[in-house]
């Protein structure tokens, strides 16, 4: 099970990775379909990440452990509506 900062590592470079494949967009790298299926992909796992780092934070907040947080399918963390 990954920790706090591992996540938030992994946050990190998926936003690296937003923004590099922003920039290959605007330098004619990579075309407006590639982008949009790249950025889906990466945009589902930061999701994910976000989604169990907020898991991690409440178990412990609750005194829970925080390793017992798993991470949520694509089709639980996109379909949230609040």
């Amino acid at each position: 099970m990954a920790d706090d900062p591992s996540i938030q590592d992994r946050i990190t470079s998926l936003i690296d990775e937003e923004h590099r494949l922003r920039s290959s967009l605007q330098a004619g790298e990579i075309t407006v379909d590639e982008e949009h299926a790249r950025l889906r992909g990466v945009e589902v796992e930061l999701d994910q990440c976000w989604d169990l780092l907020r898991q991690r934070r409440a178990k412990r907040e609750f005194g829970e452990n925080p390793d017992d947080a798993t991470v949520r399918s694509e089709r639980t963390v996109e379909g949230y509506t609040g």
